[in-house]
């Protein structure tokens, strides 16, 4: 599929109640969880002791930290979409966001992302989007929610 192009609030207006598109999957390897676990001094066994994980979790694996799949947005969403024209992006919050099945390490997930909804707010647009982070091979999905976004258009 490829990446929508928005350069105007106008653009964006266009996308209300569509799919605005569906990312290439990505691998969440062992390495990036461990990194993550680092990067956010969560080193819970779960995700970090393969063989700990192996023996004693329900998974028979080490999971991806459930904030490590919600950080993969940004990289999933720039496939999807190109935002030109911009003095600035906010992330401006999350909404009805819920974990619906863990990912386990070395699984590969996807972003699939809807326009839910569009705002005009004295000049900036206010994106409702609503988002699935599927895993390959599954039916549940990873994670669910609505992200909002303020984008800051040039004029």
């Amino acid at each position: 599929m490829e990446k929508v192009i928005v350069n105007s609030y106008e653009d964006f207006e266009k996308l209300v109640g569509q799919r605005i598109g569906v990312s290439d999957y990505v691998e969440i390897p062992q390495e990036r969880i461990n990194l993550f676990a680092d990067a956010t001094l969560d080193h819970q066994w779960i995700h970090v002791d393969v063989e700990r994980a192996r023996r004693e979790s329900p998974f028979h694996s080490t999971i991806v930290h459930g904030y490590l799949t919600l950080s993969m947005l940004p990289y999933l969403w720039g496939q999807i979409i190109e935002v030109n024209n911009l003095k600035m992006m906010i992330n401006y919050g999350m909404e009805k966001m819920k974990f619906g099945q863990a990912v386990l390490a070395g699984q590969r997930i996807r972003l699939t992302a809807d326009m839910q909804s569009l705002v005009n707010l004295r000049g900036v647009a206010k994106a409702e989007i609503k988002f699935a982070i599927d895993i390959e091979g599954e039916k549940k999905k990873a994670l669910e929610g609505v992200a909002i976004f303020l984008y800051y258009f040039n004029d």
